[in-house]
């Protein structure tokens, strides 16, 4: 199958028109209905030959069969081929992007996502190609480890981790001391009293004579889960997880010395189903063998995780005893095989607010055999494990100042304490600051633009981009601009809010303006279509503003929207409190994207409380800190369980004032 020889398929923008639009509509290919296929009978199997192409590897090829009819994408996702998506599968963020041949049919939406040459060289959306007939389908590299905080803000513990091992030397039994074998252990460990595992009795007779009665005794919690030949005293580890709905964190824990020995991240596996925990939700409630799906890609995530952190450490992963995992209800309840379903449709109720403790085996992982998993408890369907853990790191029941955390998301979780009351509520953002919904949208990889400065007095010069131009761009890996992430989205708008670009109603401003407020960059405000844009990064001096990386006045309305859900949750909060913005006195911006968000500019267009930059915070990966901290401490174990009785959940939907206060606050 032909490739495009000059654009790779990430790079692909949408086109500003088809000027081969008429030879695709003579030649049958363009649908006239914009969603009418070929008709078939619906019998028999289809075969797709999937190419799948790797970043850093050799393409790997599949073939399967399916019944005629199938989308692309499900095909795909059905049989664990990863294709780009944050809508799961739904037409609506066109990032599905693949080639296939013979040629399929053109749809609307692949006329607004490709250019008239893509189109003849059999670019489609995967989600709107149905397989009426045998193809082949080539899939562009997929972004399995887009940058992710793997560290975050976190307190010192007393190390006391639930995981203890003693060695002892026993004496033999004779016909004098008939003692049974477990007998003879527990006595010689006279400040434990466990329960015994099975595992543990069935190897204890074999391990004990083996080793001449000198061996290692491992207890987890209050259970002694096996017993080891000779001194392994020092060999202990576990893992804590940050499940994200994105991205996912392990950091491997030795638990002799409290330190991290390997940490590592990965694309939730799950991605295929949507960006955002509805759209999962939705294809369980489509379709029920979905959850056993997403269970799968749960546990391949966690899986491939746990194998790659030994590996970096060099340690076998039976000497995993214990893992933490801390993650929102949904995802959590889907790594379990949980039914979701309750928590996406009103009253939103969960199965459980704490889970009894599992084993690491139930979430699939190839770790000891009777390691314990500790699942974070969750505040509501919307305030889950992973906020727990980050309000365990953060201490937000234990400091008496006004602090606000916020986990900056596709459902972004609100905590406000005023150091005697702790609230909480959870905003739906959308995927905007995933890169969702936006025109040269992608995520946190590299070619993804990750600060935008503007200079209105610069003057533009050769190297575009570069210090000193009007439009300073700063890109993950130092590449070429391939897109927008989320905060790079954030100061983009900021900056043309700055520089005056951008009205307070969130409207780019007329050409003839720009070429007032700012002459440099009146040039970049141009059309894409008829959609108005602004240009942030040319590949040619003489590029059509549709091959650009460019922000939409579409883009700028989906920011808004997701900005003004957040502020209206911690806005409500505040008032339910009797308190201002004033009387804030840190501001935690949690998770990945908090990381890596400016705190100017989150200031600058109102995703924050108007407050000196000083008091905004980047907290980082705080639920992965939580999770270790209960891994390294059972007290901290007992604290995290005490925050579900000290936290009030305020649900927003329910709040007769949401609508107005989320107009009010649309504006920047």
């Amino acid at each position: 199958m032909d490739r495009l020889p000059s654009r790779q398929a990430d790079d692909l923008t949408p086109p500003a028109e088809n000027d081969a639009l008429p030879h695709l509509r003579r030649e049958g290919l363009l649908e006239p209905s914009g969603g009418a296929v070929a008709a078939h009978d619906g019998t028999g199997r289809v075969e797709l030959a999937f190419t799948v192409e790797a970043k850093e590897a050799p393409a790997t090829h599949r073939s399967v069969r399916v019944p005629p009819g199938v989308t692309v994408f499900d095909a795909a996702s059905w049989n664990g081929i990863a294709i780009d998506s944050t809508c799961g599968g739904h037409g609506t963020c066109h990032k599905c992007k693949v080639q296939v041949a013979p040629d399929a049919p053109v749809t609307r939406h692949d006329e607004r996502t490709f250019t008239a040459d893509q189109l003849l060289a059999g670019w489609r959306l995967a989600c709107l190609v149905q397989a009426t007939t045998d193809l082949t389908v080539a899939v562009p590299p997929l972004t399995t480890r887009p940058k992710a905080a793997t560290v975050g803000v976190g307190r010192q513990v007393i190390l006391r981790p639930g995981v203890q091992k003693r060695y002892v030397e026993l004496d033999e039994p004779t016909l004098a001391d008939q003692q049974t074998d477990l007998d003879r252990l527990l006595a010689a460990l006279p400040d434990l009293e466990p329960t015994v595992d099975l595992h543990a009795l069935r190897r204890l007779p074999q391990v004990l004579r083996a080793a001449d009665f000198k061996v290692t005794a491992v207890v987890v919690d209050d259970a002694l889960i096996d017993v080891e030949p000779g001194d392994t005293t020092e060999q202990r580890h576990a893992i804590a997880f940050d499940l994200g709905t994105t991205t996912v964190v392990a950091t491997l824990i030795d638990l002799a010395t409290g330190t991290p020995a390997a940490v590592d991240s990965m694309l939730n596996r799950q991605q295929p189903f949507g960006a955002d925990v509805i759209s999962r939700i939705s294809a369980t409630m489509m379709d029920p063998e979905t959850l056993g799906r997403l269970q799968r890609a749960a546990a391949e995530t966690l899986g491939a995780l746990t194998e790659q952190v030994c590996a970096d450490a060099g340690v076998a992963p039976e000497s995993v005893y214990e893992v933490a995992l801390a993650g929102n209800a949904t995802m959590t309840a889907l790594a379990l095989g949980v039914d979701p379903e309750p928590m996406g449709v009103a009253p939103f109720v969960m199965a459980t607010a704490t889970l009894p403790t599992v084993l690491a085996a139930d979430l699939g992982l190839a770790v000891h055999p009777r390691a314990r998993a500790q699942i974070f408890p969750a505040l509501g369907a919307y305030v889950g494990g992973d906020i727990v853990a980050g309000m365990l790191a953060t201490g937000m029941d234990r400091d008496k100042r006004v602090r606000l955390f916020v986990d900056v998301g596709t459902n972004c979780e609100i905590v406000l304490s005023d150091g005697t009351t702790i609230l909480s509520t959870a905003a739906p953002a959308g995927p905007a600051f995933e890169g969702g919904q936006i025109r040269c949208g992608m995520r946190a990889a590299d070619g993804a633009i990750e600060v935008v400065r503007l200079d209105p007095t610069a003057v533009e010069v050769a190297d575009e981009g570069e210090p000193g131009n009007p439009v300073s761009l700063q890109v993950i890996g130092d590449v070429a601009p391939r897109g927008l992430c989320g905060s790079g989205l954030v100061d983009a708008v900021a900056e043309l809010v700055r520089v005056g670009l951008l009205d307070a109603s969130g409207r780019l401003v007329s050409v003839e303006d720009a070429k007032e407020i700012a002459p440099s960059l009146a040039d970049r405000l141009t059309s894409v279509g008829e959609e108005r844009v602004f240009v942030l990064y040319r590949p040619a001096p003489d590029a059509e503003p549709s091959e650009c990386v460019y922000l939409s006045q579409r883009d700028v309305r989906e920011l808004q929207f997701a900005k003004a859900a957040i502020s209206t949750g911690w806005t409500l909060l505040l008032e339910e409190l009797g308190l201002g913005h004033d009387d804030v006195a840190q501001v935690l911006l949690a998770g990945s994207f908090g990381s890596y968000l400016s705190p100017a500019s989150a200031i600058r267009i109102g995703l924050v409380p108007q407050l000196p930059v000083l008091r905004i915070v980047s907290a980082g990966n705080v639920a992965g800190e939580g999770a270790k901290m209960t891994l390294l401490s059972v007290r901290e174990r007992a604290g995290a369980r005490a925050l579900l009785e000290e936290v009030r959940y305020v649900e927003l939907s329910d709040r007769a004032d949401f609508n107005e206060r989320f107009i009010d606050l649309l504006g920047f």
